[in-house]
């Protein structure tokens, strides 16, 4: 795996994190040891030696590149990969297939960040699963730890016409911009980044540490399109906290650099004591966004110009379903995975429609399904009847649409109950009792890091553990209409402890009533 070893940057004085006299976290003592990239280097010895060789604090510092280690499955290992805006293909998707059957358990998971996490294979086979990746285009560096994420973006830029330019090219620049280069892996805290030019709300801006949406503005008497600049959201650490926003608008072709040094900004000056106290947003409260644009201006080295007109709209949408591209003639179709969990025959069936209707391109969205782009109209009735399209909807069931689920306890150790076996019961219960349901999402976080986006969902639902007479019981709280959207809102929480074997009849009677509002 190749890497920019570009020099290592200095770790600011500000909150300490260079002075002795200052508690130093486990984290920052491990990124001063050694960059998290150099762990590919022990990877022989791993290999040769397998998973009992790897000390405790190398398995945090694995997770630089792209493997997990599980505390409920010691010795089978998450990868996680990276897919800016959620591109990939049918190449991709058969190796992928190949390596979950050859290796893993027969099934991948797709994230809330438009990635495939692999699953369950040995530490013997990493260096061979990243030679067949490579070889299709993929990689899994720096998608965990203090790293930035995978950039999310519309699934459908360049094919909606419901967009105010594809964005896509300029998401892809920032990955280049940052991906196996040393002056972007000591960061206090992780970093999510959102790059859209979709009008239609499809990526979560306002839980996102740099949110670039879709602006207008007038440039010395000429309109530009460009993004408007939205700063420090996140949906862990504390809850939700929506993006501020910057009063601050750039062009397409300076959006990468922009985005460059808020993130050194972040790098230089987080906080490094407290980690939970320690993502951007707690810079920013403490600067203040006033404190903060002065230094981006420093930093960017130009004054920057003034928000401009937001330009999406009201409307949300998932881009499930049939839709007419902006290319006459084509559509592209919007399928569901419900809870995201696919298998590895469904994998191939998925490459082989992308290759049969479309032009072999698929697209991977936030809520956890798959966009089949480039099907002609006169493919779209064969295309329907498909056997998979009959498991894998493009016509599902609101509840099940809405469906949207964290990986949970089977294999992530934060994770409070188990949530995608939950999340199907409840779908499963719904359908059967239900009828009409109008739109709504239905987001499950098995803990407060909230990967499930339970914050920005119609109802929201956090795992937690109880204790009801007297035994330890599975249970969450309920989180009504949150928003993270143009018009950002905190949910209430309206219920707790609510044990999850009673969950979904709970949830019968509170869908109806959503669904009258």
């Amino acid at each position: 795996m190749s890497q920019n070893n570009k020099k290592k940057p200095k770790m600011s004085n500000k909150n300490g994190s260079n002075k002795a006299r200052v508690k130093i976290h486990p984290a920052e003592l491990l990124k001063r040891k050694k960059n998290g990239l150099d762990v590919v280097d022990d990877i022989p010895h791993f290999i040769q030696n397998g998973w009992e060789s790897i000390p405790t604090d190398e398995r945090d510092r694995l997770k630089y590149v792209g493997v997990f280690f599980r505390k409920q499955t010691p010795g089978a290992f998450m990868m996680r990969l990276r897919m800016t805006s959620g591109r990939s293909n049918s190449e991709q998707f058969r190796t992928i297939a190949r390596i979950s059957e050859l290796y893993g358990p027969g099934y991948v998971d797709l994230t809330t960040r438009q990635q495939v996490q692999l699953r369950g294979f040995t530490i013997e086979n990493v260096q061979t699963i990243w030679d067949e990746l490579e070889d299709v285009g993929l990689n899994s560096l720096q998608t965990g730890f203090d790293n930035i994420r995978g950039v999310t973006g519309c699934p459908v830029s360049g094919l909606t016409p419901n967009e105010l330019f594809d964005a896509s090219n300029i998401a892809q620049k920032y990955t280049d911009i940052i991906v196996g280069n040393k002056d972007f892996t000591d960061l206090p805290r992780k970093f999510n980044v959102g790059i859209t030019g979709c009008l239609d709300n499809c990526t979560h801006a306002a839980s996102q540490d740099i949110a670039l949406i879709p602006a207008v503005n007038e440039i010395d008497g000429v309109e530009h399109k460009g993004f408007n600049v939205f700063v420090g959201g996140k949906m862990g650490s504390g809850g939700f906290t929506p993006a501020k926003d910057l009063n601050a608008f750039v062009l397409p072709e300076n959006a990468p650099h922009l985005c460059a040094e808020i993130t050194k900004i972040f790098r230089d000056h987080g906080s490094r004591s407290v980690r939970n106290k320690s993502r951007f947003a707690f810079l920013l409260l403490d600067w203040g966004i006033d404190k903060f644009r002065q230094e981006l201006e420093i930093r960017y080295g130009k004054v920057l110009h003034q928000a401009g007109k937001d330009m999406r709209g009201k409307n949300k949408t998932d881009h499930s379903g049939i839709y007419a591209q902006k290319q006459k003639g084509l559509n592209y179709v919007g399928i569901v995975v419900p809870v995201g969990r696919i298998t590895t025959s469904n994998l191939l069936d998925v490459a082989r429609i992308a290759d049969e209707y479309g032009s072999g391109d698929i697209r991977l969205t936030q809520g956890q399904n798959f966009v089949i782009p480039n099907v002609p109209d006169e493919k779209i009735g064969n295309l329907t009847s498909e056997p998979l399209l009959q498991e894998l909807r493009y016509d599902p069931t609101e509840i099940s649409r809405g469906m949207v689920s964290c990986t949970g306890m089977d294999y992530c150790h934060f994770s409070l109950i188990e949530t995608k076996e939950r999340a199907m019961e409840a779908i499963r219960h719904l359908e059967s009792k239900l009828d009409n349901v109008q739109p709504l999402s239905i987001h499950w976080s098995g803990c407060p890091n909230g990967c499930g986006n339970h914050m920005a969902s119609d109802i929201g639902l956090l795992g937690k553990k109880t204790k009801i007479n007297g035994v330890i019981t599975d249970a969450v709280d309920v989180f009504l209409k949150g928003d993270s959207g143009t018009n950002p809102k905190i949910p209430p929480r309206i219920l707790e402890n609510v044990p999850c074997d009673d969950l979904p009849h709970v949830l019968e009677g509170l869908v109806p009533y959503l669904s009258r509002r």
